[in-house]
């Protein structure tokens, strides 16, 4: 099954804490401090498997987290650090924030990248350690690593893309020209996924043509197959536009071709200014001369280059794939998306954002940024409390709760700490 997009959310590891340890040894009197630092998280690592061509392994698996890092130990070792986790995508895999719709990464230039990256590990106890304070009883928590839901979505890597109609002989087009092997049938939307083959031409070049799938009217506002596959043009340096022009479906090649057309631009203005060839196809059994020469006087008329082929019987196909080639030569690479993402800041938080409810005599303090400070706590550690103690007032947030109307003997309640109001 072919699967181009996905979405999914990743989350690198957390750092571990750094340890509260004292050096002990014998005829070594008062050693001092020697807790190790934790190691940090691992990373979530994005890697290009050039044998995936879609991103199927991403259907079921939504989730992806990597190692936490170990806590410190005694004697000064850190622990060890994370393992990182790594994704594989298919080249030209374009990574977006689910939340905001920025690139983030196109898996196109490069072959590696970290998506997420790991928490920071929490420094011991020896850290800490002054003149004026020889045996520090606290450490450092480890720093949660990033969390992204981001969307993968795969824009195929071509040179050249076939766009028309359904059964108009796209698939036969690329069978002949190239030794990928679609499937040819004489119904439409046979083609349900886009088929890539490599083309060789005579003095040596090469290039990937893409067979999209049938584009209908309406396919730019999700009606039909066009709208699924249509990303897959945004690439491609060249269009070819193939048209039906033997009539034998009862269709109007000038209306079809204008149709095509008006859909690429609605899905995107930029691909109306795609350099664009277009193949007049089916021409060894079209029925009225006259429907064919109207076409090809529109044609030439808007400024496109025109050839008239027969895909099944090879007629006019080398001189189509010659012209392909030289206009290739004198086209920018195929196009990379650059990135507009900005990461997010560490979730961090600060005084003002906390929450303070009054319960009659209880007062609730919730936020992100007393909940970092009590990571770092030993609260069975007197000089540690005081420094939380000092933490609190020097925010403001005494002065707040103050302001609120909080009473001397009032409990104060922070997550899983509870202590007396004392004026």
């Amino acid at each position: 099954m072919f699967v181009d997009k996905a979405t999914i959310t990743v989350k690198a590891g957390k750092g571990g804490n750094g340890v509260v340890s004292f050096h002990r040894e014998k005829y070594v009197a008062a050693g001092g401090p020697d807790g190790g630092d934790g190691g940090r998280g691992g990373n979530i690592i994005v890697n290009v498997d050039t044998n995936m061509s879609t991103l199927m392994d991403f259907r079921y698996k939504r989730k992806y987290t990597a190692g936490n890092g170990m806590d410190g130990m005694a004697n000064k070792k850190s622990g060890k650090d994370g393992k990182d986790f790594v994704i594989r995508v298919p080249s030209g895999t374009v990574i977006r924030d689910k939340e905001t719709g920025t690139i983030i990464i196109d898996m196109s230039g490069i072959e590696t990248f970290r998506l997420a990256r790991g928490g920071n590990g929490g420094w011991g106890n020896r850290h800490f350690a002054t003149p004026t304070r020889q045996a520090p009883r606290f450490a450092k928590a480890g720093l949660q690593g990033e969390e992204l839901e981001v969307e993968l979505e795969l824009k195929l890597l071509a040179d050249v893309g076939l766009v028309g109609f359904p059964n108009v002989g796209k698939s036969t087009l690329l069978s002949v020209v190239s030794k990928a092997h679609p499937k040819i049938a004489d119904y439409h939307f046979t083609t349900l996924f886009p088929n890539l083959g490599v083309v060789y031409a005579v003095d040596g070049n090469s290039f990937v043509m893409a067979d999209i799938p049938g584009i209908i009217s309406g396919a730019s506002e999700g009606a039909g197959l066009g709208y699924d596959f249509l990303r897959h043009i945004d690439r491609c340096r060249l269009i070819i536009h193939i048209v039906d022009v033997s009539g034998s479906e009862g269709r109007d090649p000038v209306e079809d071709f204008e149709t095509i057309n008006k859909e690429l631009r609605k899905y995107n203005p930029q691909l109306a200014e795609r350099p664009q060839i277009v193949a007049a196809n089916k021409c060894d059994i079209a029925q009225d001369e006259e429907l064919v020469k109207r076409f090809a006087d529109h044609v030439i008329k808007s400024g496109y280059s025109l050839f008239m082929i027969s895909a099944a019987t090879n007629t006019g196909v080398k001189e189509l794939v010659n012209a392909v080639t030289a206009q290739l030569t004198k086209l920018p690479p195929v196009t990379v998306f650059e990135t507009d993402y900005i990461p997010k800041p560490r979730i961090q938080g600060t005084p003002e954002e906390l929450t303070i409810e009054n319960y009659d005599d209880v007062w609730t303090i919730e936020g992100n940024w007393v909940e970092r400070i009590m990571q770092n706590v030993n609260f069975s550690d007197y000089e540690s409390r005081m420094y939380f103690d000092r933490m609190l007032r020097n925010a403001g947030v005494y002065k707040r709760l103050e302001d609120m109307g909080i009473k001397d003997g009032d409990t104060i309640s922070i997550y899983n700490l509870e202590f007396e109001y004392t004026e």
